[in-house]
């Protein structure tokens, strides 16, 4: 089973529609769910001390999400990066391992300490900046491409 914890809602109608594709192509290999957990406004954030208590805020709303048993694969900018073909195996053998994997997408400032140590694996997807909104499709497109991988599939080609 695969969990996608998303800090922040979307309001984007056709992302919403990408996401709900990408769920349906991926569950005839897998149970997954997208949940959304509430963010905290912190447009007019300027001293780190405040920015540490929404990072702390958030962390501990999606911690609350995450079970002792759960594999938690956090996205990170600091995180390792993968192509394809390495996720694909990585993502098979973490579902050898474990029975529900945890991806982590946190709130715009980024992951609580407390989140990064709960996590098992940090992945950035790219160099490149991405929206949150469209992490979580990337996200989901990549679990796709690597359940397409696995199953020898011409998808990802």
């Amino acid at each position: 089973m695969i969990r996608i914890l998303a800090v922040g809602k979307n309001k984007d109608s056709s992302l919403r529609q990408l996401e709900k594709e990408y769920i349906k192509r991926v569950s005839p290999f897998t149970k997954i769910e997208l949940l959304e957990l509430k963010d905290e406004a912190n447009i007019h954030i300027d001293r780190e001390s405040e920015i540490e208590k929404v990072k702390e805020k958030e962390g501990n709303r999606v911690l609350e999400k995450i079970g002792p048993q759960d594999f938690v694969i956090l996205l990170d900018l600091h995180g390792k990066m993968m192509d394809s073909e390495t996720f694909a195996t990585a993502l098979n053998t973490w579902e050898s391992l474990h029975s529900r994997l945890v991806f982590v997408i946190a709130g715009s400032l980024g992951p609580s300490p407390a989140l990064i140590r709960a996590s098992h694996v940090r992945w950035k997807l790219s160099d490149l900046t991405f929206t949150h909104l469209m992490t979580r499709i990337l996200v989901l497109e990549q679990i796709y491409r690597g359940k397409m991988i696995i199953n020898h599939r011409p998808y990802h080609k």
